[in-house]
C-alpha cells in the first residue's frame, strides 16, 4: 500500500458526489471507506475505541429511549426524552411481543450503570432478537443530555 494524496482522494470524493446527484435513488446512499495502517496489528493492538461526534446529525429524528434509575429517569424527564424505570421493565415481564414492541420503537437505547446489569433479566433476548444492541451506558448524570445529542 501507498500513500494516499490528499488531492486524489479529494477528487474521488467529488466524484462519488457528483455521480450520486446524477442518478437519484429512493433509498439512503452509503459510501464505505477502509483505512490500512502499517505496523498495526488489531489482534494484539487494542488501543482504537471511542466515538467520534459528527459535524451533522446522521439520523435527525432518531428515537431514543432511557432505561434508567430514579436520577437519569429525572434528567430525561427535564429534557423529554423517553424513558422507563425498573418498575416499567418488570411490567414488561419477559413478553417477548412487548419487548419486540419496545424495540421497534426506538432507534437506540441509553441505560444507566445499575440498570444495564438488569436488563436480559428484565427483558430477556428479546432486544438483542429484535436487531437492538445491549444499550449504551450512561455513567453520570448530565451525560444522557451529551449522548442523545
Amino acid at each position: 500500500m501507498s500513500k494516499l494524496q490528499s488531492d486524489a482522494l479529494r477528487e474521488a470524493i467529488s466524484t462519488i458526489v457528483a455521480q450520486s446527484k446524477e442518478k437519484q435513488r429512493k433509498f439512503t446512499e452509503t459510501i464505505e471507506l477502509q483505512i490500512g495502517l502499517k505496523n498495526y496489528d488489531p489482534q494484539k493492538d487494542k488501543r482504537f475505541s471511542g466515538s467520534v461526534k459528527l459535524p451533522h446529525i446522521p439520523r435527525p429524528k432518531m428515537k431514543i429511549c432511557m432505561l434508567g434509575d430514579a436520577q437519569h429517569v429525572e434528567e430525561a424527564e427535564k429534557i423529554g426524552l423517553d424513558y422507563m424505570d425498573v418498575e416499567a421493565l418488570k411490567k414488561l415481564n419477559k413478553n417477548k411481543k412487548l419487548v419486540k414492541k419496545l424495540a421497534k420503537k426506538y432507534h437506540a437505547f441509553l441505560a444507566s450503570e445499575s440498570v444495564i446489569k438488569q436488563i436480559p433479566r428484565l427483558l430477556g433476548p428479546g432486544l438483542n432478537k429484535a436487531g437492538k444492541e445491549i444499550p449504551n451506558p450512561c455513567y453520570s448524570p448530565g451525560i444522557a443530555r451529551v449522548q442523545s445529542e
